[in-house]
């Protein structure tokens, strides 16, 4: 029973599952509500069905055990890609979090606008990693000492320590039309996203152009912001 609320409550989080999982014609205006509404009933059936009280009872309570942790993850912001203007609510949450992807960024540059396109495609499918966006400008403290020079950068944390990061885009083609797939194969090497085995094969990067080809090649385009340029 233990197993099988993990494995349905599990889609509540996986976009991919609640959207094959769906098989209604009706939609309503709130995807999430429908989803969670749909796989609660069928945790619920699956539990009514159990053979003796005690085991529909243990059930029930683990349902809502479960329930009530999704549901304070979603309002602690996993599954979006926030930004914070704070820089001790940053240090806060990056200390607190088991996994956190950080973009540091600044307006004026190009690049960092395509970073963030990419990371608001990735954040929906972690939802274990908290994936946040910050102004350089605004935690002067944290640029220093992470030694944050090369904009974009992304900072990876796992346990509130540093593991690695994506500096301009290097790892990644050095090409403004790089894949969504290519940067969520990075933070998955780092090791601060997740997936299944199957889940892992199943991320493609196109009929033309696979990862190893993009970080082989380098566009004609170099101009990473540099930090301390005048």
């Amino acid at each position: 029973m233990s197993n099988r609320i993990s494995e349905l409550s599990s889609r509540l989080v996986d976009p991919i599952q609640s959207a094959s999982s769906s098989r209604s014609g009706t939609r309503r205006s709130d995807p999430d509500e429908e989803d969670e509404d749909t796989i609660f009933a069928e945790l619920e059936a699956e539990i009514e069905n159990a053979d003796d009280a005690a085991t529909r009872e243990r059930g029930m309570q683990e349902l809502q055990r479960e329930m009530d942790k999704l549901k304070q993850m979603k309002d602690g912001g996993h599954g979006r890609y926030d930004e914070v203007m704070d820089e001790k609510e940053l240090i806060r949450i990056t200390a607190h979090e088991p996994f956190s992807v950080v973009h540091f960024y600044h307006t004026d540059f190009k690049r960092c606008q395509i970073m963030d396109n990419h990371l608001a495609k990735i954040a929906p499918k972690y939802f274990g990693t908290r994936f946040l966006r910050v102004f350089v400008e605004n935690v002067p403290w944290l640029v220093e000492r992470l030694v944050v020079k090369v904009l974009p950068c992304v900072v990876c944390f796992v346990d509130g320590a540093t593991k690695g990061r994506v500096i301009g885009f290097e790892d990644l083609g050095n090409a403004d039309n790089f894949e969504t797939a290519a940067l969520e194969w990075r933070l998955m090497n780092i090791g601060v996203i997740h997936k299944t085995e199957s889940e892992v094969s199943q991320i493609t990067y196109g009929a033309n152009t696979s990862y190893r080809q993009q970080i082989r090649g380098r566009g004609d385009d170099d101009s990473d912001f540099d930090l301390d340029d005048d």
